[in-house]
């Protein structure tokens, strides 16, 4: 970079821009440092606000706040950006109140609120469960002329009326965010389908559906993965059944998070044949089960009590979790097989679970594996 510096001339917001991405690459202490070493004039509100921004990303509550302290004295925080960052950070904190006093600053400042503003004003009161004021929010946003609301405006309102039982005013907002639609984002999609699924519309999930294949050449996991979620809390598993065999067909990218939402399904219903045939076909695509894909297998064989087959999916989750950052099986899942070991009076399972579990760092489960006082 310095050999370019040689050559071309750097702003800014190209510094701003590499701020961001080497507190995503290298961590925080790295942009900080990178930060410091800034020269004067290129230390500016474009500068200060990657730096805020890559605080408030990190919730690292006491930095932000002294980064738009100075913001302010420097006539940085001029806009309603600075003021999106902290009041998100306040939000995710849970320092509800805190968004509020932010809104009320730029308020006495006369600065332009945008749709970002709003929408981050809004969810905060949704989160506080504020339903008079996220409704007086919602009124001054309507009567701003220079606000044009967007689709997650009516998607935040639809999921706290839904919270709040409130299913027909739900139902309208998610007709408002449809209105709103542009472009070829597909994230919209991903969300009606499953928020009025929510409120139990199987009708108009099936709809935005077909809307959404309508709209594009293919639909991504995470669609289907939106799809299939929804079906499933409706209780459609006839559909749920279609809308997987169809991904599965498909896709070139098997997403094991899919294989694991109808594979849940089923053992909760207590149909773990069901599951293993998921797993089986999914396997035979050239799938790749995550650890917990096992797990829920596991769990169904556990509830038959059917040990050795519990056990053989907890071996081949720990043999596929290798390479996986920290995984742990699930205690819920690892106390009912020690308790179905001792049922059984099957020690030898018994210690190899045990000798497993040491393996994972797991001794908080071993340590009267044998029911001994």
């Amino acid at each position: 970079m310095a050999a370019q510096g040689d050559r071309f001339t750097l702003t800014s917001s190209d510094m701003a821009i590499q701020l961001d991405l080497i507190a995503k690459v290298h961590g925080i202490s790295h942009a900080e440092e990178h930060f410091s070493n800034l020269p004067d004039n290129l230390k500016d509100k474009r500068t200060y606000g990657a730096l805020l921004n890559v605080y408030g990303q990190a919730k690292i509550k006491d930095k932000a706040e002294a980064i738009m302290e100075t913001m302010k004295s420097k006539g940085y925080a001029s806009d309603a950006l600075p003021f999106n960052v902290m009041m998100t950070l306040y939000m995710n904190v849970e320092e509800h109140e805190k968004v509020s006093m932010l809104v009320n600053e730029m308020k006495e400042k006369n600065l332009t609120f945008d749709i970002y503003t709003y929408n981050i004003w809004i969810t905060n009161c949704a989160s506080m469960e504020d339903v008079e004021e996220m409704e007086r929010v919602v009124g001054e946003m309507t009567s701003d002329s220079n606000i044009n609301a967007n689709w997650t405006t009516y998607t935040t309102l639809a999921t706290m009326y839904t919270r709040l039982g409130n299913f027909e005013k739900a139902e309208s907002c998610l007709k408002d965010a449809e209105i709103r639609m542009t472009g070829r984002d597909r994230t919209p999609f991903n969300y009606l389908v499953g928020l009025y699924g929510n409120i139990g519309k199987r009708e108009e999930v099936y709809r935005i559906w077909n809307w959404y294949k309508s709209s594009f050449p293919s639909i991504l996991n995470f669609g289907y993965q939106s799809m299939l979620s929804s079906l499933i809390r409706l209780g459609d598993m006839d559909g749920a059944e279609v809308i997987y065999e169809e991904w599965l067909s498909s896709t070139s990218n098997y997403d094991p998070r899919i294989c694991n939402i109808l594979m849940s399904s089923y053992v909760k219903e207590g149909l773990v044949g069901n599951a293993k045939d998921v797993l089986d076909g999914f396997l035979e695509k050239g799938g790749k089960p995550k650890p917990n894909t096992w797990e829920f297998l596991a769990e169904g064989y556990t509830k038959e009590k059917r040990l050795s087959e519990a056990l053989l999916c907890i071996k081949k989750a720990a043999v596929s979790s290798e390479g996986v950052h920290r995984w742990r099986p699930r205690p819920t899942n690892i106390t009912s097989l020690l308790e179905l070991c001792k049922e059984k009076n099957d020690m030898d399972s018994l210690d190899m679970l045990m000798d497993l579990l040491r393996s994972r760092g797991l001794e908080k489960f071993v340590h009267d594996p044998h029911g001994n006082s």
